[in-house]
């Protein structure tokens, strides 16, 4: 690339010529050389892009807890182009690294940073924590948000949006806003940092498979027995949290049993902001044991609690499913993916501008575990920092 012509034009018309090409282009090209890295790195390139924001939107996969290698990278998949892709981790600060979700182009992850050490370059004691980490896999810069407990990261489920972070379990939420450190935090004990809000919850159990939707937060809870599950689903306000009581039952007469036919529902984000997907197996009745006929998704207005049925997954499809007593959902947008023990390949029902919805099969899964895969959407962008 020294005596490359392309080094003689002045960088604002290196931008201009680049700033044509789609986003996968893009990417392309930074791995050329060293100068095209630097050139379509820089701040004022990244400025041009944001004028006219494109993304890439991938299905990310979460690795297993058993299997997390130690040269850390990110596995997701590419429906436009049919493509599984690899983006290295390797310039975080930690091998140990558990992708988790991602908002707005950027990357989550658990991350087990290294002990500190005092003057003496001793280790001090208890100083390794789980941290969470944000990151832009495609610029390769990062972020390290205060340290939380493990306690956390083993049973908190974290939301990400509008530079605002959530870990949530059954008892509390954690609120973390990037553009505000929080140095009057109301809580610094058991290992929550002072830069981390803290919020008593009033769930009636663990939730399951929450989701952000516009200023609010939904999740699944079980307000059954210990003989018989019973779900149901609560939101609250992200601006009402500090109120003792946030959570309140999302419910209409109307709806009868209807979460009394699917097994094993979850939520998932739909593409407009005023809906949400539930996904579950359709049960044959209402019996406790009862086996299911396929994989239903609904779809739930939220401004007129009303429910319509989006996808049912094909027989062929389900009959690889019928034998896994265990299966995964995940996605978000348009798209919803299916894992279970022993397929060895994901399902994925997409929707289409039109409202037209495909169901296809996603090959080429590399080893996880016991081949039950979780995983979020990732939409790449080359325009935004942590």
């Amino acid at each position: 690339m020294d005596s490359s012509p392309l080094n003689r034009l002045p960088e604002e018309t290196i931008h201009q010529i680049f700033f044509q090409l789609t986003l996968r282009q893009i990417a392309a090209c930074k791995c050329v050389c060293k100068a095209l890295s630097s050139a379509l790195s820089s701040p004022s390139f990244r400025h041009l892009l944001s004028t006219q924001p494109t993304f890439l939107s991938l299905l990310a996969l979460k690795p297993s807890d058993r299997h997390i290698s130690p040269f850390p990278n990110l596995h997701a998949f590419d429906p436009a182009l049919n493509q599984w892709l690899r983006f290295s981790l390797s310039f975080l600060p930690s091998s140990s690294l558990h992708p988790i979700t991602s908002s707005d182009g950027l990357l989550y992850l658990w991350a087990a940073l290294p002990p500190l050490r005092n003057s003496n370059t001793a280790l001090v004691k208890n100083s390794s924590q789980k941290s969470l980490v944000v990151c832009n896999p495609l610029t390769r810069q990062f972020k390290i948000l205060p340290q939380l407990g493990s306690a956390w990261s083993r049973h908190g489920s974290v939301l990400a949006g509008s530079g605002t972070v959530f870990v949530l379990t059954e008892l509390a939420i954690l609120y973390y806003s990037q553009g505000n450190d929080f140095k009057n935090g109301d809580v610094n004990s058991g290992g929550v940092s002072s830069n981390w809000l803290k919020f008593t919850s009033n769930l009636p159990s663990k939730p399951r498979s929450p989701v952000m939707v516009s200023d609010f937060i939904l999740a699944l809870c079980d307000v059954g027995s210990p003989w018989r599950s019973q779900w149901a689903i609560f939101k609250t306000k992200i601006t009402d949290m500090k109120k003792t009581k946030q959570w309140v039952r999302v419910e209409k007469r109307q709806w009868g049993d209807i979460f009394g036919i699917l097994k094993r529902p979850r939520l998932v984000k739909a593409r407009n902001e005023n809906k949400v997907y539930m996904v579950g197996g359709l049960k044959s009745s209402f019996a406790l044991q009862s086996s299911c006929t396929t994989i239903l998704i609904l779809r739930l207005d939220l401004e007129s609690l009303e429910w319509e049925e989006v996808g049912r997954m094909p027989e062929e499809m389900y009959r690889c499913f019928m034998e896994s007593s265990k299966f995964k959902v995940f996605g978000g947008g348009n798209k919803v993916c299916f894992s279970a023990k022993r397929v060895g390949r994901l399902v994925l029902w997409e929707e289409s501008e039109d409202g037209k919805a495909k169901w296809r099969w996603i090959d080429g899964l590399s080893g996880n575990g016991d081949g039950v895969c979780r995983g979020f959407v990732f939409e790449a962008r080359l325009d935004v920092v942590p």
